[in-house]
This record gives structure tokens, C-alpha cells and sequence, in this order.
């Protein structure tokens, strides 16, 4: 008989059954949830969510709902921060699926085009490269630069104005009908630029295919305002109108003045590669010929004292983890220690650093957050070297953090009416990205900017989306 050995089946059994604590374990974890089994009471009783740096944050806490819209969310949750200061306004939010609706047009012609791309290079649609792209080209997630695309371009508008339609909070069917659409196209396509067509013959059916997106879109979320008005309340209750406005005008003239996206800069933590290199993912992007996808790769503590300079001069900041990973999603902890695997099972589920696992697919960037807060060891008091002074100093002196405050876009139900607590361990082993304002880099790290950019195969994980979605009963899931 092949497969396991009877001996081997007899010694696994026997060594379980040494250990009476294994039946307890047993006995618990057939008729309960795993990771409630686990959960550390200590580590339960040792979170809280007191911090000694907070930014001004803002009502109402948002939720994604049943859609892996979180890095555009995280984008509006940093921007609105410094809005409604200007505006002097007790709450407010950005139209969300006003920006998915244009990222779903435009991510659509991308692909449209690289499907032409590939034919004519004679990729094979079963291949590694046709595979991975075709897999959910129209994954709701995303990444800084797309956001920066899409701003740029279409602008924002109140959410007031453009409230969510079903299938911006609940998109799954919607990207059914365009994966099946663009399989099609995929396939339509190649075949032509086998046959020979024309380079005009091509461009017409790519119109056609764009016509049936914008079709399928509009039907789905609607058609967004080309302009409106926007009316409110500021804190005094004063009544504002501001008319003729387009999303554009209402971007540059509005929200641009105290958030530019141009002005951010992505830093990410990759340890398998070389830091203070610039790297890019192969067909990683949602516009053709639109800005590169572009990561400044450092050290983590790089990553974690340009968010705590950021955070002290109350702008919150934008940032993408590994969110699946030690998550008590009730109390809202992100903590290494918040699950004791080796109590339960006698492992540990940090057998591997972070390198082993983005190599060994353990780990990637799967949801995108805005940090607002942080604590630390003992209050930092640090000198900061003289710069250039059209820049804001900042020092690059290591610092000791023990907690980070973030806000989640899953609604107020869970963790601090919604915000979540992050030990700055975690922080260390799976948060990938942050992004700061280049006010708050040193000239050095600035200047890597201008290098070389290293390609990294589209199925590199650090081209993963942030796309993770809470769905209608509070759980993670991830968009597939």
C-alpha cells in the first residue's frame, strides 16, 4: 500500500496521547470557533485603546460593507481629516463609489489594452503571466498610485451628493458579469491579432468592449454627477451652498489645498529585496499609460518613524498590512501575542520571518487602513537636525513605539467604536506600506525617487490588492 505508513499513523497517535492537554484541546476546539479557542486572556486584558498621540479624527466611522473598496476608504479616511478642519465641519465623507466607479472603467481599458499587449508578444492563455491576470481582473482592491491616478483625473465629491448604490457595498455580482466579460475579451482579442487584423480593426472592438464595461458600470452604481451642488452645516450650524461645481474644481479647490496626493510618497517594507531601491510590479496598475505603480522600499523602522513624524503633526496615514494574520476582530487587537497557538496546538504561527513568508505565500498585503494614533515605551524627545527651510524637519532617530491607534473602514460595531489597537510588533511583521507627505523625509530617502525602477513579476505578492472586505455578518473575507 502506498501513502502514510501504519507505524508512522500508529507513532503520531501515540505521541498525541502523552499529553492530557491535548484531549482538552480536543474536546474544545470539536465544537468551537479556533481562534476564540486560542485567544490569550493576559493578552485579552493587557489592550486597551489609550494612546498618547492622537490626530483630530472624524465621524461617522465608515464601513466597506460587502466590497474590497478599503484602500480607497483609507484614502478619504486621511483626507477628511484635514477637510473638515478647513471646512470646520463635525463630520463628513467622500463619495467612495465615486472613485470605484471610475477605477472599474478605467482598470477595464488597462486590461483591454494589455490583453492586446500580450497577444501580439505571444503569451499563451494558459501560461503563468495570462493565468495570474485573468484570474479576477476586476478585483475591487488596489494600491496608493492607483488612487493618485484616479484623483487626479476625476477628482472627489461629497457623499452626500453620490451615496452608494447596492453594488458599490455589495459588488461581488457586478464583478462576476465583468471577469466573465473580460475573459471574452481576452479571447476575442488574441484571436484577432492572430488573424491579422488591423491596428483600426482592433481599436474598434476595443471601443465595443468599453461601450459594454460602461454599460454593465453604469447599470450597477450609476451614472456620477458631471456637476452638483453641495450643501451643509458647518459646527456653528451655518447654512453653505456652493454651487457649479464639478467633482474636478471640487477636488482643486477644496480638498487639494490641504491634501495633495502628489505630495505622498509610498515607502514599503519588503525584506526579501534590497532596500533604498525603487521597485515596480509587472501589469500592476489601473490605467493605460497612467502612473507607475512605485515603491521606495526601507527598513521598518524607516516605515514606523515616518508614520510617528506624520502622526505627531496630526496627519493620519495611510497603510497596508497583512490583516488575517493574529486579529481579534471583537476587540479590535492586532497583536502577535493575542492568539497562544502553542497553549492549543504546541506551535507557533511565527515559525517563519517576514521574508519566509512573502516568498513562501504565507503572508501579502491584503487590506489598507489609516492610522491615527500611537503610544510610546517613554515619551521620545529627540533633536531634530536643521534642514532646508521650505521643508518641515524631521529626524530619523529610531524610536520606541509599543502601540498604534488605527482606523478600519468596517463600521463601529467592533474593537473602539470600530478603530482597532496594533502592538508595534505586529506592526513590525505585517504592515508593508505606508504613506507619508514628502515634508516629512529627509532629502536622502527623497532623492532615492529618482533611480531606476526594478520590474518584479506581475504574481509578486507586493503586487497584492488591498481588497479585504468585511461582509454582512462582521467577518473578513477576503475578495476573490
Amino acid at each position: 500500500m502506498t501513502g502514510i505508513s501504519s507505524d508512522l499513523i500508529t507513532k503520531c497517535q501515540t505521541e498525541f496521547s502523552k499529553d492530557a492537554k491535548n484531549q482538552l484541546s480536543l474536546n474544545l476546539g470539536t465544537k468551537t470557533d479556533l481562534l476564540e479557542l486560542c485567544l490569550d486572556r493576559q493578552a485579552i486584558e493587557n489592550t486597551n485603546h489609550v494612546f498618547t498621540h492622537k490626530v483630530n479624527e472624524v465621524k461617522p466611522m465608515t464601513n466597506q460593507k460587502s466590497s474590497g473598496r478599503c484602500w480607497i476608504y483609507a484614502l478619504f479616511n486621511c483626507m477628511r481629516q484635514k477637510f473638515v478642519q478647513k471646512m470646520n465641519l463635525d463630520e463628513f465623507e467622500f463619495s467612495q463609489q465615486y472613485l470605484f466607479f471610475w477605477d472599474k472603467i478605467e482598470r477595464s481599458y488597462f486590461f483591454i489594452n494589455a490583453y492586446v499587449e500580450l497577444a501580439k508578444k505571444g503569451e499563451e492563455p494558459d501560461g503563468r503571466l495570462m493565468s495570474y491576470l485573468l484570474s479576477n481582473p476586476m478585483n475591487d482592491g488596489g494600491q496608493w498610485d492607483m488612487l493618485v491616478n484616479l484623483v487626479e483625473k476625476y477628482g472627489l465629491i461629497p457623499k452626500a451628493v453620490w451615496p452608494d448604490s447596492h453594488s458599490a457595498s455589495s459588488s461581488r455580482r457586478m464583478n462576476n458579469i465583468l471577469n466573465n466579460k473580460h475573459r471574452e475579451f481576452a479571447s476575442k482579442l488574441r484571436k484577432m491579432v492572430q488573424d491579422g487584423c488591423s491596428s483600426e480593426q482592433i481599436e474598434e472592438a476595443k471601443n465595443k468592449m468599453m461601450e459594454t464595461v460602461y454599460r454593465v458600470v453604469v447599470i450597477s452604481l450609476g451614472k456620477p454627477p458631471e456637476t452638483f451642488t453641495w450643501e451643509f452645516y458647518d459646527k456653528s450650524k451655518k447654512y453653505t451652498k456652493i454651487e457649479g461645481l464639478t467633482p474636478l474644481k471640487f477636488y482643486q479647490d477644496h480638498v487639494k489645498p490641504v491634501y495633495n496626493v502628489l505630495d505622498k510618497v509610498c515607502i514599503v517594507n519588503d525584506p526579501r529585496n534590497e532596500y533604498n531601491k525603487l521597485y515596480t510590479v509587472e501589469y500592476l496598475g489601473n490605467f493605460a499609460n497612467g502612473r507607475q505603480i512605485v515603491y521606495l522600499n526601507q527598513p521598518v523602522e524607516v516605515l514606523k518613524y515616518l508614520a510617528a513624524a506624520s502622526l505627531r503633526d496630526n496627519e493620519a496615514v495611510w497603510f497596508g498590512c497583512d490583516v488575517g494574520k493574529h486579529f481579534a476582530n471583537k476587540i479590535g487587537a492586532l497583536d502577535t501575542k493575542i492568539h497562544n497557538y502553542d497553549l492549543v496546538f504546541g506551535l507557533s504561527l511565527l515559525g517563519m520571518d517576514k521574508a519566509q513568508r512573502l516568498i513562501y505565500g504565507e503572508s501579502l498585503m491584503t487590506h489598507a487602513m489609516t492610522l491615527t494614533g500611537l503610544s510610546f515605551d517613554l515619551e521620545e524627545k529627540t533633536e531634530e537636525e536643521p534642514k532646508d527651510e521650505s521643508t518641515q524637519p524631521v529626524t530619523l532617530t529610531p524610536i520606541k513605539t509599543s502601540k498604534w491607534r488605527v482606523e478600519n473602514s468596517w463600521g463601529d460595531d467592533k474593537g473602539d467604536k470600530g478603530y482597532l489597537v496594533m502592538t508595534d510588533d505586529w506592526f513590525t511583521e505585517y504592515v508593508y506600506e505606508v504613506v507619508v507627505d514628502k515634508k516629512y523625509i529627509p532629502q536622502d530617502k527623497l532623492d532615492l525617487l529618482n533611480q531606476d525602477v526594478v520590474v518584479l513579476p506581475a504574481w509578486d505578492p507586493m503586487g497584492a490588492l488591498a481588497c479585504v472586505q468585511c461582509d454582512e455578518h462582521g467577518h473578513k473575507s477576503a475578495k476573490l
